[in-house]
């Protein structure tokens, strides 16, 4: 085997265990590739020139434009109007309401990118939910869902298909137009639906009662207490803030009550004095010393959400949502100093099935990470405001314009009609798409840099290079070969269902657009060598690597309803599994049937 070959298997295996593991962020081991290739190009085959072609892809290009033309539409308002519509036509029927959210989640994906689509529908489905008293984890993996296959029904509904074509065009000179797949894509999605109608939504457990205490969802009854200042308590006189920082363990004051009035920080000036009540957040254990040696008593009052807001001083109780792209993935909260910047105190932190109360500072966060606040009015409208969160506690009620709903969806219309019409390649019509969204007013300059999701772009950079090296030493081409040795024993179907499947292994295990960089050039050789339809290949392999549904990790937008769906890694699995054997054999029949072999 040529050395240029083990190197690359090698290196793969490595990227694999690092993409699993994730030791740091996904994007800064995606930036890493071109590096390495360089530096071993005398078993890569890969130039400076060529490490570096990512940035300039007309995939990456393509995809940084259409999250700014995404932004220009979400910003009109036009899917908060959406889900005003849904409250009123769904009444108290949860059927209904699935309804709606598959329906709208998935034909807007189609033509909007399928991340923000999924930002804006998590906090209007948990306040629909919770407004009908329902459980939101009854409907926020049916919207995952919805969107990851809406996203399959045009060129510009993901990232991948994006992706995908471009290196079909490298490979065959032509790649996806933009209605190619859209009838199998609206196939998918109706048999999705209906999968979620009838038989998903009764395998998805409630993970979150309607009537459940935030607080107690959060399991905060043994970490919020509300202490008593005893007459005899050596903190008399002193201030909360020195309080605070002299107690040599993990230990947050959130809310002081004195004499019937309420107060939130900034507590600087405040002096304890006896009699007053404080609400603290520590461990049991600690309580306990705190108790002892600064001779206070626990309060008979249990904190809950109604007791930690204050009207006077519009101070709530909110949950947010780390998207994916967010600045603070990777980063802790110390590092940002987030509870200086937005005056707020953290109470918990939900990472998937576990929750933090300790020493949260000190967590690297990541995408789909729930934050439990308390803040005020200010702080929530700056939290509403900024891309890098999403305010899943309420609905949200951003400064849009209405104005410009017309004026985005014609540009948008636009793009779509010139590159569907070949008048110009997509990359040029969504570059023209962001500058009139600029030059309308609809977007403003300021705005296009916090548009684009540059976890996204960072990662197709990195990526891209991998393909090339794949090409260059041969390793695509011999790993086809490999699967081809099945071939007296499988039919050209079957072959099919075999790049599907180990497409979707791929994806659940290292997400969508790394599946798609493995496995894509692996079976266009594979077809080559099979003289089989190339189209129908990247077909298959474009739509596995979108409809992986078996973890959280295999989507971005599955990480993004983990944390307020109060999920569990099993939640993802019982649930995808069956839709996924479904598509398994449909998706390739379907192929068969409108392509052929």
């Amino acid at each position: 085997m040529d050395p240029g070959i083990i190197f690359i298997i090698f290196f793969l295996i490595f990227l694999i265990v690092m993409f699993i593991i994730e030791p740091i962020r996904i994007d800064i081991i995606a930036l890493s590739i071109p590096v390495i290739l360089v530096l071993t190009n005398f078993w890569t085959e890969v130039s400076p020139t060529e490490a570096i072609s990512g940035f300039s892809s007309s995939a990456t290009v393509t995809i940084g434009s259409m999250f700014i033309i995404s932004a220009g539409v979400e910003k009109s308002g036009i899917i908060q109007a959406l889900g005003d519509k849904i409250s009123k036509w769904t009444g108290d029927s949860d059927f209904k309401l699935l309804f709606f959210i598959i329906l709208f989640a998935g034909l807007i994906a189609g033509v909007i990118n399928n991340t923000p689509v999924v930002a804006l529908f998590i906090p209007l489905v948990i306040g629909i939910a919770r407004r009908k008293n329902s459980s939101p984890s009854k409907f926020l993996i049916p919207l995952s869902y919805a969107a990851m296959m809406g996203g399959l029904t045009t060129l510009i509904g993901t990232s991948t298909n994006i992706l995908a074509s471009d290196i079909l065009a490298r490979r065959t000179g032509e790649g996806f137009s933009m209605f190619e797949f859209t009838h199998l894509g609206l196939l998918v999605l109706f048999i999705g639906a209906i999968y979620m109608l009838f038989l998903g939504r009764k395998i998805l457990p409630d993970r979150i009662k309607p009537e459940v205490e935030v607080t107690e969802q959060f399991k905060m009854g043994e970490y919020l207490t509300e202490t008593i200042i005893r007459k005899d308590s050596p903190l008399i006189g002193k201030t909360l803030e020195e309080t605070e920082q002299r107690m040599d363990f993990d230990l947050n004051i959130i809310q002081l009550n004195r004499s019937g009035e309420k107060f939130l920080k900034p507590l600087t000036n405040k002096t304890i004095q006896e009699g007053d009540h404080l609400i603290v957040r520590t461990d049991p254990k600690n309580l306990v010393k705190l108790i002892r040696t600064h001779r206070m008593k626990i309060s008979s009052e249990t904190p809950t959400r109604e007791s930690l807001n204050v009207k006077k001083e519009s101070q709530s109780l909110v949950e947010i949502v780390l998207p994916y792209g967010s600045f603070l993935e990777g980063q802790t909260l110390e590092e940002v100093n987030f509870l200086e910047n937005y005056e707020c105190d953290i109470l918990a932190i939900r990472q998937g099935e576990e929750l933090t109360h300790k020493r949260m500072g000190d967590i690297t966060l990541k995408a789909g990470n729930v934050l439990l606040l308390t803040a005020g009015e200010k702080t929530i409208e700056r939290l509403k405001k900024d891309r890098n969160f999403i305010v899943s506690s309420e609905l949200i009620s951003k400064e849009y314009r209405p104005s410009k709903v017309i004026t985005s969806l014609a540009i948008l219309a636009g793009v779509v009609l010139l590159a569907a019409l070949n008048i110009v390649p997509i990359v040029i019509s969504s570059l023209g798409g962001v500058i009139a969204m600029v030059v309308t007013n609809t977007l403003k300059p300021v705005e296009l840099s916090e548009a684009i999701n540059w976890n996204v772009i960072f990662l197709l950079a990195g990526l891209i290079p991998l393909g090339i090296a794949m090409d260059n030493t041969g390793t695509a081409e011999f790993m086809a070969r490999q699967v081809l040795r099945l071939e007296g024993m499988l039919s050209p179907l079957m072959f099919l269902m075999v790049f599907y499947f180990l497409t979707v292994i791929f994806a659940n295990l290292i997400g969508n657009n790394a599946s798609v960089i493995l496995m894509l050039p692996i079976a266009l050789d594979a077809a080559g060598q099979l003289g089989l339809n190339p189209l129908a290949f990247a077909l298959a392999v474009t739509f596995a690597a979108s409809s992986a549904f078996l973890t959280p990790m295999s989507y971005q937008t599955n990480m993004m309803v983990y944390g307020p769906g109060n999920y569990k890694f099993q939640d993802f699995f019982w649930t995808g599994l069956p839709l996924q054997l479904i598509l398994l054999f449909v998706v390739p029949l379907l192929i068969n049937l409108f392509w052929g072999l």
